[in-house]
């Protein structure tokens, strides 16, 4: 990330950013929409960043971002704080809902899942501004993330959707990551 995010800024095609990793723990139980950890990411973790640097406090200097369950992580949080953040940057999100058509993954660490994005299909609100979404085409989740599509949309998200010749791998998130950052964070040579 540091290498990429480096040279995307000297090249002027990315603005200058601060980016935040976090470690959940226990990602099956915080990434799929877990009040705790979506307090604590805008509660705790956001005003410690805007207060130790030099940030852009309003939401079109905020994103959230995430692959797989991280991008369900991402969602929620930003469903749950809405008007706080205005990117999104989700990578092969597991939007799992209740369509014996969609796949379910296996066990009982999707229900969370199923219940958060089903309950988002019925009841959408305008989680950002916009969102950047990828996914492979080649993986099980490409129906899923291709069917969130329309209901950001119903809510006025400006959405830029690309699915890569790919599956749900650390190959095809990278190579998503420099386009996605520099759509929603243009630098000075942009287009």
């Amino acid at each position: 990330m540091k290498i990429i995010l480096d040279n995307l800024i000297d090249a002027g095609k990315l603005a200058k950013i601060i980016v935040a990793f976090t470690y959940p723990g226990e990602r099956l139980i915080e990434y799929p929409d877990d009040p705790d950890h979506v307090r604590w990411i805008t509660d705790e973790l956001l005003p410690h960043l805007e207060g130790g640097f030099p940030l852009l406090t309003a939401p079109a200097g905020r994103c959230l971002m995430g692959t797989s369950f991280g991008a369900v992580a991402a969602l929620s949080t930003a469903v749950r704080f809405p008007g706080t953040y205005g990117s999104l940057l989700l990578q092969s999100g597991s939007f799992l809902y209740s369509n014996p058509d969609v796949w379910h993954g296996e066990g009982s660490v999707f229900g969370p899942v199923v219940r958060f994005i089903d309950h988002y299909r019925a009841h959408p609100v305008r989680a950002a501004e916009r969102a950047f979404i990828s996914c492979g085409g080649y993986e099980d989740l490409a129906e899923a993330n291709r069917a969130m599509l329309p209901i950001f949309r119903s809510v006025a998200m400006k959405i830029n959707y690309v699915e890569s010749r790919d599956g749900h791998s650390w190959g095809s998130w990278r190579d998503q990551l420099g386009p996605g950052l520099c759509w929603l964070f243009p630098g000075d040579l942009a287009p």
